[in-house]
């Protein structure tokens, strides 16, 4: 085919795509979650969860500048460690964005069924009781039918549909910090003390990181990432798209907080307190108090839009992470097909599609959809920090267009930081997404035995540090403290110091446990790099 005739993504469709996956449904129901959790110190939650996720992706800029393809995160682990350790995380990764994108349809369909409109009473019957009625999940099915039909008609059909949605949902929030601190700001809420502040505790911030979403919010900066093979100048461009959407998002998420915060009622928490504060709609209803109809709609057709939008950027991200799988040989190649004239990998989209039918017809709640999802991609994530340095180890001439000097310091701060965050998650979570991980195993086993024939020793020399990790960090759940969903018998904060020190004991082990050399499928993509 002629390459010339292949649309190449261009680094503001790439932000626009970013911007896409990462301003979800998370946007309208997070800082309001995040205030009833642990009051104005949910300002710190959200500072503390981008500062989390920058520092992972940082460690995922350098390994994707040098490694420009599609799918790449599916990849990164095997070139360091072999394909057993590359499987699982790529299993992780895939797991959790498959998720997404039935989790966002019911996000959509959701908020569809609180429409206040009289004209619209006949969405009411898609919810009872908070879950998705057999015509609402018939609308979710459609909504993920018409996500995967606009990535399945070509690249460019899919970024320009981005690009339109992304405006939109970058300028919607923007639009409610503005309106609602012109409306009615009350400095007074952001407390006088570090107790009013903080009237829950120091705990209450990391509880706040993961129970009210904020980590799943920031978690799609892979996006620009996966689709590194068809990016115009990916040398420079994936380092531009991931910073530059990040740091938006970060600053929308941040002021939303701020936003909120000052916009509550002081008479309402001089009521009930912050715990009281329970708006099943959070901006759409603080709105609605104010009298701003007209940004009520827009809230209610962002409520809409935005997971909408996100749903088609997790359907492009979620088909390429299991195609790149496919080279490894440990699923059917016929997966990683990409079609002959819009290069997308088609018969990945549609088992994606079948498989997200599948979960969300037994996981029929939006909750219940997002409870494994920033686990297991906290999980898959952890490979990125041992990745980096174990290349550097073992093949120190490859070219990077990233390479900071304060990446050695970086890296394993990021694995710390990472295991904390999955220690957030809580019990029983935790050993849920490790029993779904390892359901890939049998998959993996099979192909392995009976087409690979390769030294499986080997392979479990760059995978045992992973499993004892996974070990360790499901003990830890357990036996912490109870507001992570523990027993209590390690005690905050001594469960985090644990938790530090054996975090980067895996990560010293994880360096140890590379391979002699690099896979030589790494260094054939890594030239790729100098010729662009």
């Amino acid at each position: 085919m002629d390459k010339s005739k292949l649309h190449k993504i261009s680094l503001f469709s790439a932000v626009m795509l970013a911007l896409n996956s990462l301003i979800g449904s998370g946007w309208l129901f997070g800082a309001g979650s995040a205030a009833k959790i642990a009051g104005p110190a949910a300002i710190l939650s959200w500072i503390l969860g981008g500062a989390i996720i920058i520092i992972i992706a940082l460690t995922y800029i350098e390994l994707g500048s040098m490694f420009p393809e599609s799918g790449g995160m599916s990849k990164y682990a095997q070139y360091s460690h072999g394909p057993l350790l590359g499987f699982i995380a790529a299993w992780a990764n895939w797991i959790s964005l498959i998720t997404l994108v039935p989790m966002e349809a019911v996000a959509a369909v959701q908020y569809m069924s609180s429409w206040p409109w009289r004209w619209a009473n006949w969405t009411s019957q898609f919810m009872k009781n908070g879950v998705i009625t057999t015509p609402g999940l018939l609308v979710v099915f459609l909504f993920m039918l018409v996500f995967t039909l606009i990535n399945f008609w070509s690249v460019k059909l899919m970024t320009h549909f981005t690009n339109l949605i992304s405006v939109f949902k970058v300028l919607l929030p923007t639009l409610t910090i503005i309106v609602l601190l012109c409306s009615g700001f009350h400095p007074g809420n952001f407390g006088h003390d570090v107790h009013s502040f903080m009237p829950y505790g120091s705990r209450s911030i990391f509880e706040a990181t993961s129970v009210a979403g904020i980590i799943m919010s920031y978690d799609a900066f892979q996006t620009v990432i996966n689709m590194g093979g068809e990016l115009k100048n990916p040398r420079k461009n994936i380092v531009r798209g991931v910073l530059i959407s990040m740091l938006l998002t970060a600053a929308i998420y941040i002021m939303l907080q701020v936003t909120f915060i000052g916009a509550i009622d002081p008479k309402m928490l001089a009521q009930s307190g912050w715990k009281g504060v329970n708006f099943s709609s959070p901006f759409a209803d603080i709105a609605i108090l104010l009298g701003i109809n007209w940004l009520v709609i827009l809230l209610y057709l962002d409520a809409f839009v935005s997971p909408f939008g996100t749903g088609v950027a997790f359907v492009a991200t979620a088909s390429r992470a299991i195609a790149a799988m496919t080279h490894t040989k440990h699923l059917p190649k016929w997966l990683g097909h990409l079609d002959c004239r819009y290069m997308v990998p088609r018969f990945a989209m549609i088992l994606d599609f079948f498989l997200a039918m599948i979960l969300v017809s037994v996981f029929r709640n939006w909750n219940l959809l997002a409870t494994v999802i920033t686990a297991a991609t906290l999980i898959a994530y952890l490979t990125g920090p041992v990745t980096v340095i174990s290349l550097r180890k073992i093949a120190p001439n490859l070219e990077r267009p990233f390479k900071p000097n304060w990446m050695k310091w970086v890296a394993p701060l990021g694995f710390v930081l990472t295991s904390l965050a999955i220690y957030w998650t809580m019990w029983p979570t935790t050993i849920q997404v490790i029993f779904v991980i390892i359901l890939g195993l049998p998959i993996y086993l099979y192909y392995e035995i009976r087409y690979q024939h390769s030294s499986l020793k080997k392979q479990l020399k760059g995978f045992w540090w992973m499993l004892g990790y996974l070990v360790f960090i499901s003990v830890m759940s357990y036996v912490g403290s109870t507001g992570f969903g523990g027993q209590d018998w390690i005690k905050y904060p001594w469960d985090f110091l644990l938790i530090i020190i054996a975090s980067y004991l895996f990560y010293s082990w994880g360096i140890k446990s590379r391979l002699a050399k690099v896979e030589p499928a790494a260094i054939k993509v890594n030239k790729r790099v100098k010729n662009r």
